[in-house]
């Protein structure tokens, strides 16, 4: 409940919408979600995305205008949720990657945490510091002792608003709590993806420990019919926490039905102690936001991406300062972009390599992998590591052609015999187009002029379909495609020879 409060205070919203939101949120999603430990509500997060972009919108917070729209992009965003399951196109929240997530969750936790450091030290009494202090015993965290950092941030909300009422603190300057249908779109769309992106996360974590499996499109419409009813009952953008999720995961629920439990005890907080919350100082909610969130910037994480993947570290990079140095929407934009740009380049630019014989065996592999894997005379064995389309087929045939190149100069040099055979090694081909058969017909001729054979080992169901159907298995030749290279060696290369 503390935390909903302050998740409220990130959205530019009063405390009670994130209590209304923690109230119906669970409430819905327990009766129609798949996952057992998903505990819904407002999280840091989507928090600050939706009251980033709202206020780019309507800069008076305090306005009915900023409320409305606010409900509209909850309305929206639940839409957008739903479609995605209905239509079964979750796939598209797959290309939010996980490095891009971690950046933009890291951005995210220091840009809230510059914020609420601001709201913490900006009292004008020395009770912030004080009172702001004991939330932090949340930031560690003991499985056994787990019960104790929950319910911190709630001790702490009550040990200061007693202070401050029988003290009358708030008299000496400690700061207690107090259509545009496009733009509601746009804003729902955004945080819709965000929030089911974070929720879905969050629930495969879970499933995997517990093995149990998550249905991704029935997450998907839970999720969005929870926040189309949350928009109609004066709530905002709710999606699972992996701070309460993990809370519900140490205390031992088995079932959905700890969502029924919570909503039950908010309800009975907002009817009996809600006035109570007047006197909370900002301070203490500063404090808890500040806890809540910096377990957010996972810097093991990131180091591991730099070991791993070059590419990935930058997006995760790229979605981080974008966050911090621009906005929410920067961030994630930058991201995408960069994810984007790793998957074209992938597409376009795929692996080729020179195969060669292990000794003793008939298997065939990548002789920069294997330095012990010997080449066949009067043959060059390369195999190409994807799917061949008209976005990377004219290189495909250039890097053939340059391998073979490559290759005759070597072994001109070193009085090894001339290439006259070149195999192509389709295993790991999986589909191919038009434009596919047309580079293949290219090569084909290049390969005429050298006096160099064709061969295909391996071809794939699909792709041999294909190459039958355009006649190119005709032009290369029947007895020239076999089931592998083992085949087309003994066919075709010198008994006993090796390079």
């Amino acid at each position: 409940m503390s935390q909903d409060i302050a998740y409220a205070n990130l959205a530019n919203l009063d405390p009670q919408y994130g209590l209304y939101t923690s109230f119906v949120a669970p409430l819905v999603y327990a009766f129609m979600g798949s996952s057992r430990d998903n505990a819904m509500g407002p999280v840091a997060v989507v928090s600050l995305l939706l009251g980033t972009m709202l206020t780019n919108e309507i800069s008076n917070y305090k306005s009915h205008e900023y409320l409305r729209l606010a409900f509209t992009a909850t309305f929206f965003a639940g839409i957008t949720q739903m479609a995605l399951g209905v239509f079964r196109l979750g796939f598209l929240i797959d290309f939010l990657s996980h490095a891009a997530i971690l950046g933009f969750m890291g951005g995210a936790a220091i840009t809230i945490a510059l914020q609420q450091l601001k709201v913490e030290l900006g009292d004008n009494s020395h009770w912030s510091s004080i009172l702001g202090l004991p939330s932090y015993s949340q930031a560690k965290k003991n499985k056994k002792l787990f019960w104790v950092a929950a319910i911190a941030p709630m001790i702490s909300i009550i040990v200061s608003t007693f202070f401050v009422y029988i003290t009358r603190a708030d008299k000496k300057g400690v700061s207690i709590v107090m259509e545009n249908i496009l733009a509601g779109i746009r804003i729902g769309v955004v945080a819709g993806m965000i929030a089911l992106t974070e929720s879905i996360a969050i629930g495969r974590i879970f499933a995997a420990k517990k093995d149990y499996s998550l249905d991704g499109n029935k997450e998907m419409v839970a999720m969005g019919t929870m926040n189309v009813i949350g928009s109609l009952t004066s709530c905002y953008v709710a999606t699972g926490g992996f701070g309460r999720s993990a809370v519900n995961d140490m205390a031992g629920c088995k079932t959905a039905a700890s969502n029924i439990v919570m909503s039950i005890i908010v309800l009975l907080t907002m009817i009996l102690i809600t006035p109570l919350f007047k006197y909370t100082p900002n301070a203490v909610l500063a404090s808890i936001i500040i806890a809540a969130v910096m377990s957010l910037v996972d810097i093991k994480a990131i180091v591991l991406l730099w070991k791993i993947d070059k590419f990935d570290f930058l997006a995760c990079m790229g979605a981080f300062f974008g966050v911090i140095f621009k906005s929410v929407e920067i961030g994630l934009l930058i991201a995408v972009a960069i994810s984007f740009a790793k998957i074209l380049l992938q597409v376009t630019r795929p692996r080729t390599a020179v195969l060669g014989k292990l000794p003793g065996t008939a298997v065939y592999r990548n002789i920069q992998q294997y330095p012990k894997a010997t080449q066949i005379p009067g043959m060059l064995i390369i195999r190409v590591d994807s799917a061949i389309y008209f976005s990377n087929s004219n290189y495909i045939k250039d890097r053939v052609l340059k391998w073979l190149t490559d290759e005759e100069v070597q072994r001109t040099t070193s009085e090894f015999p001339k290439i006259q055979y070149l195999i192509v090694e389709m295993s790991p081909v999986t589909d191919i187009d038009t434009s596919g058969i047309h580079a293949f017909e290219d090569l084909l001729k290049s390969l005429h002029k050298r006096e160099v054979q064709l061969l295909l080992a391996n071809p794939g169901p699909i792709v041999t379909e294909k190459l039958n159907t355009s006649k190119l298995s005709s032009l290369i030749g029947e007895g020239n495609i076999f089931l592998s290279v083992a085949d087309a060696v003994a066919t075709f290369g010198v008994k006993g020879g090796e390079v």
